[in-house]
């Protein structure tokens, strides 16, 4: 005699780090309106490192918009945890920016009045932070980067690479959740970009920040967790193997 077996239900995943669902996003480019997120979705867990590799003008930079919270899709949600920060007004996602997300841009963007201490110090400084709190942040993270008799210079006295690692720190001061990375070894030759991406990669994993890497470099995009693209407008996987 056959037996009815009741399914058993399917766990439910416990909220991603970082996790978008459905992005749509659409530009008017003269008489015609152009499709660039197509129903994207992308999942990222705590402490994940996600290469993103895509060529220009397939939606690269506006993913990492909308997962930074910088730009908002036509249409699907971005969620932080379990938080939906479509929902939120634009002065909730402003402090969900400040506090819970780092970016690293091809450039540097360091304050050039400032030394490279007082560059990382600030955004801890703009939370709120107190100074003597904000410089002993900072100098741990230099000298976790190997920065640590670098922090009295000013950005012009610094190499390419130190500069990027400098980058790095501040964009880590405030331990976020999220960190966002758009070509930051772009402009650096193979050995520093790679030593730069060895002291990122170390960061990352003793901290559990989820990371999402915009890369043209196969050879970096092969050593993190996983890697995608973008194609026809939504996230897909990519292999940088064979």
């Amino acid at each position: 005699m056959n037996m009815a077996v009741d399914p058993q239900p399917v766990p439910e995943l416990a909220p991603a780090a970082l996790q978008l669902s459905g992005i749509t996003r659409s530009f008017d480019e003269g008489a015609r309106e152009l499709h660039i997120l197509k129903g994207a979705d992308l999942r990222i867990e705590a402490g994940e490192m996600v290469a993103l590799v895509a060529p220009s003008g397939t939606g690269k930079s506006t993913l990492l918009h909308i997962a930074g919270l910088l730009e908002r899709p036509d249409g699907g949600d971005v969620f932080l945890g379990p938080v939906n920060c479509s929902d939120l007004s634009d002065d909730e996602r402003t402090a969900i920016r400040r506090n819970d997300i780092g970016f690293v841009y091809q450039f540097h963007h360091l304050l050039p009045e400032f030394t490279a201490q007082e560059n990382v110090m600030m955004p801890q400084m703009i939370r709120g932070l107190p100074r003597k709190v904000a410089a002993e942040r900072a100098d741990e993270l230099l000298a976790y980067l190997r920065l640590g008799e670098r922090g009295s210079h000013r950005p012009s006295e610094l190499s390419g690479g130190e500069q990027q690692r400098v980058a790095v720190a501040r964009a880590v001061a405030n331990a976020p959740r999220i960190l966002l990375l758009d070509e930051p070894t772009g402009n650096l030759d193979p050995n520093t970009a790679n030593y730069v991406f060895e002291a990122l990669s170390a960061l990352v994993r003793a901290s559990g920040v989820a990371t999402l890497f915009a890369t043209h470099n196969l050879g970096l995009a092969g050593r993190m967790d996983r890697a995608i693209t973008l194609e026809d407008g939504l996230v897909q996987p990519l292999s940088t193997t064979g």
